[in-house]
């Protein structure tokens, strides 16, 4: 209501609600919060999961992930006429694939506690699956922003890629024995120490500004950073200690700076608006038909099938997130009718 949309269409208005001055300081904080949301993400993430989970997990996130990358895939030509000449048509759909297969690991989570259904074998079939989806998702998530970053060179990319698998390297071979040996020199039963998580909170900043350096976006360092994390009593610490503050301080910054960002004014005509459609019906069809094929070939029954489709295409912030960073890496964009639209 606040942005361009509506009442910023008025420049006083927008202007002295919302001077440049003030959009600095929220987008800071909501950069702050992204990082530390996509910490937690990490955190929560066990990833030792993927060693034991059965292929029929496997299975359904391929075909959650495969179908809807496609579906992306053949849209991204149908636009490909609309889409501004200087973009690299590789990196485009990438983004474009990726934010159509992701899925939000942390809001299914949440959902599946609510319900009830996360000791299920749905629950577990449901989460496995979206483990392996985010993951690969974020794997191709940061080729995506290395390609974006470095349109006009292919070794830069290349220096990028190898910087980043680097920086993961770094984190699973340094970082995660690190912390595993604070754990171990916590006796068991007492509180950690607040250096300690001082630390951890600090490295999260240490590594956004590193992967942001290297030219990988910040997000990736602090999930990564959270992923490097030991699952475990202090993984639930650090989730208890930043999690109110993160979710009911922090984000709501994000959206805020989101919808200050988004014109739904541009949007126009019929032609936009069926896009628009479009692009949110894909977004669906894909992933429930894919899942759904997977759990039929399993023999799952068609009503447990179609749970899984819905469960496996659960939205939330990290599809935002996508969206946002390839606004930023002015990736998503689309031109009609000589107004610019961006992908929100």
């Amino acid at each position: 209501m606040l942005g361009p949309s509506v009442l910023g269409q008025n420049k006083t208005f927008a202007n002295a609600v919302f001077p440049l001055r003030s959009v600095m300081v929220i987008e800071t904080m909501a950069n702050i919060g992204l990082l530390y949301f996509l910490f937690l993400v990490g955190v929560e993430m066990d990833i030792t999961v993927m060693r034991s989970v059965r292929r029929k997990a496997v299975a359904s996130a391929m075909a959650g992930m495969v179908l809807p990358f496609l579906v992306g895939v053949a849209f991204s030509y149908l636009l490909a006429k609309k889409t501004d000449s200087h973009i690299n048509q590789a990196t485009y759909i990438l983004f474009l694939g990726v934010a159509l297969s992701v899925t939000a690991f942390p809001v299914l989570a949440r959902i599946l506690a609510e319900l009830k259904l996360i000791n299920t074998e749905l629950g577990r079939l449901a989460l496995s699956a979206a483990l392996i989806n985010d993951v690969c998702a974020w794997i191709l998530l940061a080729l995506a922003i290395a390609l974006a970053e470095n349109n006009a060179t292919s070794l830069a990319s290349l220096w990028v890629l190898l910087s980043g698998a680097g920086f993961v390297a770094f984190c699973v071979f340094a970082v995660r024995p690190a912390v595993a040996w604070l754990v171990k020199k916590t006796p068991e039963g007492e509180s950690f120490s607040e250096f300690y998580i001082s630390l951890i909170l600090a490295g999260v900043m240490v590594s956004g500004f590193i992967t942001d350096a290297i030219g990988t976006h910040s997000v990736f360092g602090a999930f990564v950073f959270g992923l490097a994390i030991p699952n475990g009593p202090l993984s639930f610490t650090l989730v208890e200690k930043l999690e109110d503050f993160v979710s009911g301080l922090l984000l709501p910054l994000f959206f805020a700076i989101s919808g200050l960002k988004t014109n739904l004014a541009l949007i126009n005509g019929s032609y936009t608006w069926a896009i628009l459609i479009l692009v949110i019906f894909l977004a669906c069809i894909g992933k429930v038909l894919g899942t759904l094929m997977i759990a039929l070939f399993y023999k799952m029954p068609i009503r447990e099938g179609a749970a899984l489709g819905l469960l496996m295409n659960t939205k939330g912030l990290v599809e935002m997130v996508v969206l946002n960073v390839g606004k930023d890496q002015k990736v998503l964009i689309l031109y009609y009718n000589d107004n610019v639209i961006s992908f929100k």
